[in-house]
């Protein structure tokens, strides 16, 4: 099992120098690889394969205009070249969107394999560097001296942080003890998440609170003239702000996903189509702002980790419009009725309770009859799912509209 271990940096004066160098390089190279990739795609017809790549750099760094590459190590550029021939074979593969040009104002990297940095009693040298770099280290139960990376990775943040990431290979931790619960999940706006057993998970719109002064920092760089300090310092201020939001942002998500796979041996919830959805242009900023894909992979590698089970159904289940008492399928739900009562059996139904009582229901009967419960890719619209048992009738929509928010 490979676990990252990352800590905030803190580099002298000449590290930084060396770094921010080294930075530039692989942006150099990955910019001026995915350039003459795409011009000769466009004019042969003809992929690129790693192996040419890695001969134009070769011959790049002996021109007397990029002598400049073999200053800075040559592993961050090597692994530059992997990263991108990875990224085009995703591109192909479907599973990514088109590489783009790096900018010098997003965030930076530089990965060191093991030939390019050592660890000596708990401290961190890195190829081309004087000195250890001083890191900060947050595990008090991980004795950083003993710890054996197969990767080290330096970032430098918009906002002027540094940190430094230890890619480890352990072995795989013994399983949790079970404790006999399962669950069902429903993520939403206006509750962050709704579970099988009634307890809510309040959204904590970390975005709204912060979304005054963002706009106020957003207005003042605009203000200032391109390429000036100003500029730089606003945009760093800006950076400042929203790193703030992406951090409690993660917090959250990682005290979340924690709860749960600690809580429950089996934890099911809907396979979303995150991506169709934020096409809709009254929801989108809400949706993205919520996080939903980055809370499905932290409960995945966690539930693997503590040896628990997460069921992803199918995305096109109607888990809001069916009874979870008799089975009844509604014909039509509003997004804002928020309670209904069934037309067949009377039941009341808070829409989010009933709906993650459905989803629990869905991923017990995927699991009962052993199809593939974590779907990849489109998602077909019939899986397994449709052979539960459960009786489904469909009827009217006799709806009882109460509340008018969104989830």
């Amino acid at each position: 099992m490979r676990t990252a271990f990352k800590c905030r940096a803190y580099p002298d004066a000449e590290q930084a120098v060396m770094l921010n160098r080294t930075f530039g390089c692989a942006r150099l190279v990955w910019n001026k690889t995915l350039a003459e990739r795409h011009s000769r795609y466009h004019a042969e017809g003809r992929h690129t394969s790693y192996k040419q790549t890695d001969a134009a750099l070769t011959t790049w760094k002996n021109t007397p205009e990029l002598l400049f590459l073999n200053e800075v190590s040559s592993v961050p550029l090597q692994q530059t070249l992997r990263h991108q021939h990875a990224a085009f074979t995703n591109f192909f593969a479907g599973r990514a969107r088109y590489p783009r040009y790096k900018s010098r104002s997003g965030r930076q990297s530089a990965h060191y394999t093991r030939s390019a940095f050592r660890m000596r009693d708990g401290q961190l040298w890195l190829a081309k560097t004087a000195g250890p770099l001083r890191v900060a280290w947050s595990w008090p139960d991980v004795d950083l001296a003993a710890l054996r990376p197969t990767m080290a990775i330096v970032s430098r943040e918009p906002d002027g942080r540094w940190f430094v990431t230890f890619m480890v290979d352990e072995e795989d931790p013994d399983p949790a003890a079970p404790t006999g619960e399962m669950v069902g999940v429903d993520l939403g706006l206006k509750d962050f998440a709704v579970t099988s057993d009634g307890d809510r998970v309040a959204h904590p719109r970390h975005m709204q609170r912060h979304e005054q002064r963002l706009r106020r920092y957003q207005r003042m760089m605009a203000r200032k003239i391109k390429g000036s300090q100003n500029r730089k310092k606003a945009r760093r201020k800006l950076a400042r702000r929203h790193a703030r939001v992406r951090d409690a942002r993660h917090g959250f998500l990682h005290k979340t996903t924690t709860e749960f796979v600690r809580r429950y041996d089996v934890i099911v919830i809907e396979d979303l189509n995150v991506s169709g959805m934020v096409r809709n242009s009254r929801l989108a900023r809400a949706i993205s702002c919520s996080g939903w894909a980055e809370f499905r992979s932290m409960l995945e590698y966690k539930a693997a980790r503590l040896g628990r089970r997460v069921v992803v159904i199918d995305r096109w289940h109607p888990s809001s419009k069916t009874c979870s008492a008799c089975g009844h399928l509604l014909g039509y739900l509003d997004l804002g009725t928020r309670q209904w009562v069934c037309p067949d059996c009377g039941a009341r139904h808070d829409r989010d309770i009933n709906a993650a009582k459905n989803i629990l229901a869905a991923g017990l009967a995927v699991t009962a009859c052993g199809a593939g419960a974590r779907p990849t890719g489109k998602t077909p619209r019939q899986l397994a799912l449709k052979q539960e048992t459960r009786p489904v009738r469909e009827g009217g929509h006799a709806l009882q509209g109460i509340g008018g928010g969104q989830g």
